[in-house]
């Protein structure tokens, strides 16, 4: 028998300039990607550059004396004692009693608070119920009206109190 040699890492028919020349064109086009990155990285600042200049400056705008006196009440009504407030009205709940409104006064210290209730005498042991808090004074029943066109006989009221911390502030 005839021995067979095999070699894999041996050379072939292959020339050894062909990877070299495919290596100098690789580092050529590399080269050439880099520049043109460079070059149109700078042209678009100094683009963004000029259209910054020529857009016009937004004026600061006047804040009038209304203004004012909105944020002013908005940010006394953010500073009252809203958890002694509710705090009031979780101890005075009732299931017979749905809250719709809670509308605070800041410079007179009231509290106007509006709900529906089962019946005239569920709104009037609510109204009780909020005398008996300790935040809430002054506590009255301002209005009452039977909803006449329901047969369960609901009644909507709207109940005025003194918030007692809200002045303070």
């Amino acid at each position: 028998m005839k021995r067979l040699e095999i070699n894999f890492v041996g050379r072939g028919a292959r020339s050894p300039w062909a990877g070299r020349v495919l290596l100098a064109v690789a580092v050529f086009i590399a080269a050439d990607m880099g520049l043109s990155y460079r070059d149109a990285r700078s042209s678009l600042d100094l683009n963004r550059g000029k259209i910054a200049k020529t857009q016009p400056r937004p004026e600061p705008r006047k804040v009038g004396p209304e203004e004012i006196a909105v944020v002013s009440e908005t940010v006394n009504r953010l500073a009252m004692p809203w958890d002694k407030l509710f705090g009031a009205l979780e101890s005075a709940a009732s299931d017979q009693v749905a809250l719709l409104g809670i509308l605070p006064d800041p410079k007179a210290g009231t509290v106007m608070i509006s709900g529906d209730s089962k019946d005239y005498l569920a709104a009037l042991s609510y109204v009780l119920n909020l005398s008996r808090a300790e935040a809430l004074t002054r506590v009255q029943l301002v209005r009452h009206e039977a909803k006449a066109n329901d047969p369960q006989g609901p009644v909507s009221f709207a109940v005025s109190a003194a918030w007692s911390e809200a002045r303070q502030q």
